[in-house]
């Protein structure tokens, strides 16, 4: 296989590893009586990853290596664009369960609302 043809197989690949990880993420969460939904299919940003969860923008990632401070950045950058809440990052390895990167500032802010 020539390396063009390659790199574009990997990338259709990526793309719907991504995307099915919004959709099991979505399911998940709806297990869980909250109303998410899965954005667009290709929506190339300029769409939320999971939409339904109002203050929160969740950006989604479902990989075996994670650079978590670069998904993050992305998850504010995109809460900043979308003014959907705070930026949440939700990710997820092979075999492994869902996990959730926050700033401290916002699940401080967020725990305490429950505290109300």
């Amino acid at each position: 296989m020539a390396t063009v043809e390659r790199r574009m197989l990997l990338g259709k690949m990526s793309q719907r590893k991504g995307r099915d990880g919004e959709l099991e993420l979505a399911a998940k969460l709806q297990e869980y009586g909250l109303p998410a939904q899965a954005g667009q299919a290709v929506s190339f940003g300029s769409a939320p990853d999971i939409t339904g969860l109002p203050g929160v923008h969740i950006e989604c990632k479902r990989v075996e290596r994670l650079n978590i401070p670069a998904a993050f950045s992305q998850a504010v950058k995109d809460s900043e664009k979308f003014h959907d809440g705070i930026p949440a990052l939700f990710h997820r390895r092979n075999r492994q369960g869902w996990l959730v990167t926050m700033s401290l500032d916002d699940w401080i802010e967020l725990y305490k609302s429950f505290l109300v």
